[in-house]
């Protein structure tokens, strides 16, 4: 091994060195015409975060808010992805619809009743995504009429399609410096908070 490989060179840490925070880091500049990986949320680096189909929504209020994210995975009790659940859909309509058609209280509205299940989700494929164009991008959005584009790869080892990467308007439209108005955005969290603790 020590002889295939040499060691690099190594300095004491400089005492001019910062230590910067992710937020901290000027973001690259995006337009229409750069690459569609640019604004993709990679999953292969960042942890999905999900919640169970049998949780209520005020939990599934409280992880978003709790996590600054628009979007859960959600999974069956075999940890099996099942659908996604946004914050268009703890705004929207569907949790009205569960009260006065199922008779539900809001407190007993679970993720289920209002996510959007897997059969239903659009995808991308990455190879695709991958000499795509952001401008491409959001003309695929817009016509799909979706704040959230799910990206999958094909594991040629396992036979099976893996999730990999999350396109959201929101997250493109700060990007670019530009508003997205094609679809509907909850703009902050304190209105989602509001509308799940002042219901109708």
């Amino acid at each position: 091994m020590d002889a295939l490989f040499h060691s690099l060179p190594t300095s004491q840490l400089p005492v001019n060195t910062d230590l910067l925070h992710l937020d901290e880091r000027p973001a690259r500049p995006v337009t229409y015409d750069s690459p569609a990986l640019e604004v993709m949320t990679d999953l292969r680096v960042l942890d999905p975060v999900s919640i169970a189909e049998d949780a209520t929504l005020d939990a599934a209020h409280t992880l978003m808010v709790s996590r600054a994210i628009r979007l859960l995975f959600v999974t069956d009790g075999d940890h099996h992805l099942t659908g996604v659940i946004t914050a268009t859909d703890v705004l929207g309509e569907r949790p009205m619809q569960c009260i006065h058609q199922d008779g539900k209280r809001h407190t007993e509205i679970l993720v289920r009743d209002v996510m959007t299940p897997r059969t239903q989700l659009d995808t991308l494929q990455l190879k695709d995504v991958s000499h795509a164009k952001v401008g491409q991008l959001i003309a695929t959005m817009k016509q799909l009429g979706r704040q959230h584009t799910l990206v999958v790869e094909h594991n040629a080892h396992t036979g099976h399609h893996e999730l990999c990467g999350l396109f959201s308007t929101s997250h493109i439209a700060r990007r670019l410096g530009v508003p997205l108005h094609f679809i509907r955005v909850p703009q902050t969290f304190s209105e989602i908070q509001h509308t799940l603790t002042h219901p109708a």
